[in-house]
């Protein structure tokens, strides 16, 4: 089944020459069907960029998936047009009494800055707070994932001295979770961050099952018991050339990044990359829709209810 977006969004071109099954919101109208309703709270900075390659994860489900774009703020954009932000993006107001099947909070690039610093930490905190009794399951990616340990557990900002960057091997625990159904016993991913994520440190602060690790990275992948809360610190979501760009980006702003790992053929920057995350990206997205959102959330969501979920669901 096809992703449902709004007729003019710029990735509605882009995701139909991938011959991705995409449905214009005119035609969706006309189906008897009751797709999810995700919530997609861009955090980063290049909004088209980043929504287009959500759409694309979300798209690879035999579930008919409705997208609703959601701001932070109404603070002005450097990198999207204020109109593409006002055509197709929501503020928490006009949502805030919805519920909703899943929500994503994406990245954002603040690795470095307190969170108190953060300009809409209150606000975030704020959407986090409401989730809870009106989103079935939570996906918090990179950024957002540390957020969420803040708010959640109270865990204090873990940072790496350097910048983690480039794709890394994972082992998956706890084969049979619903999350890894379907994963290799092993599997690449990107990174691209200085927040840290030491597994022993979660595993004696938090009650998270951590389900994919990385000798290198920490963890990559984790939820709460009841799945309706799930972490990805790396970015299953980028294009084959994101981390290349973010690399040239760095180099032009003098800061002397590492070349990424794993990632350029013969770790030579010359040579254009590849990417070997793909299709673990898709398997996860398809998981989390399928498992974590899907089996759990009422068919009617006048009817959602925090206390329908156990641990043991």
């Amino acid at each position: 089944m096809p992703i449902k977006i709004p007729d003019q969004l710029p990735a509605t071109d882009v995701l139909r020459k991938e011959n991705i099954f995409i449905m214009a919101e005119s035609r969706a109208s006309t189906q008897e069907i009751r797709p999810l309703k995700v919530l997609l709270l861009n955090l980063m900075p290049k909004k088209i960029e980043t929504e287009t390659q959500f759409l694309r994860l979300l798209s690879n489900s035999p579930l008919q998936v409705d997208i609703e774009l959601l701001r932070i703020d109404d603070r002005p954009s450097k990198n999207t047009p204020e109109e593409h932000l006002n055509a197709f993006y929501r503020q928490f107001e006009m949502v805030r009494h919805r519920n909703f099947d899943g929500l994503i909070i994406t990245g954002a690039p603040l690795g470095l800055v307190q969170f108190k610093d953060v300009a809409y930490w209150d606000h975030l905190q704020h959407i986090m707070a409401w989730a809870k009794d009106h989103v079935t399951s939570t996906l918090y990616v990179c950024w957002a994932a540390q957020a969420a340990l803040k708010l959640l557990y109270n865990l204090p900002k873990q940072t790496r001295d350097e910048k983690l960057s480039g794709v890394y091997h994972h082992d998956i625990h706890q084969p049979f979770h619903p999350l890894l159904r379907g994963f290799d016993d092993t599997f690449l991913a990107p990174h691209s961050r200085y927040a840290d994520f030491d597994a022993n440190y979660l595993a004696q602060h938090t009650d998270l099952d951590l389900l994919a690790t990385s000798e290198v990275a920490g963890v990559y992948l984790a939820s709460t018991k009841d799945k309706r809360h799930v972490f990805v610190t790396g970015h299953p979501e980028y294009d084959a050339y994101t981390l290349h760009q973010e690399y040239v980006r760095d180099l032009a702003e003098g800061l002397q990044p590492p070349i990424p790992v794993n990632y350029y053929p013969n770790d030579n920057p010359d040579n254009p990359p590849r990417a070997s995350w793909r299709s673990h990206g898709h398997l996860l997205f398809s998981n989390w829709l399928n498992y974590c959102v899907y089996q759990q959330t009422p068919y009617d969501l006048e009817h959602f209810s925090e206390d329908r979920f156990t641990k043991d669901d």
